[in-house]
């Protein structure tokens, strides 16, 4: 078990909701900054939303933004990530980390902790 422990992933229908979280285990989030990337076959790892240490910025990429949520909980020392109407094309490996490059507006402790990905499946 590392430090990031995910769960929710699986399959929904085009258009429907998931909610992914990810667990600080061993260590408090509070300072940390911590976002989620995904990962569809053939392509890139891209971060799709971020948020600050203590929970200050928040960063959507265009493609989620209106659509997913991320929040975290200080008694739970978890994030979350809500997505809502999951599209066909968004299939992937979602994970969450604290390795969050510099050039996103999120700020906070960066560490290279990673979750172990979770997979999204969209059936259309």
């Amino acid at each position: 078990q590392g430090p990031l422990v995910e769960s929710g992933g699986g399959l929904v229908q085009s258009g429907g909701s998931l909610r992914l979280s990810c667990k600080a285990t061993g260590f408090t989030l509070g300072d940390y900054v911590i976002g989620w990337f995904r990962q569809a076959p053939g392509q890139a790892r891209e971060v799709i939303s971020c948020i600050s240490g203590y929970g200050g910025e928040i960063y959507y990429a265009d493609s989620v933004k209106g659509r997913f949520t991320i929040s975290k909980s200080k008694a739970r020392n978890t994030v979350y990530l809500q997505m809502d109407n999951l599209k066909p094309e968004e299939p992937a490996i979602y994970t969450c980390s604290t390795d969050v490059p510099s050039t996103y507006q999120c700020v906070g402790v960066v560490r290279n902790y990673w979750g172990q990905g979770n997979q999204v499946t969209v059936s259309s």
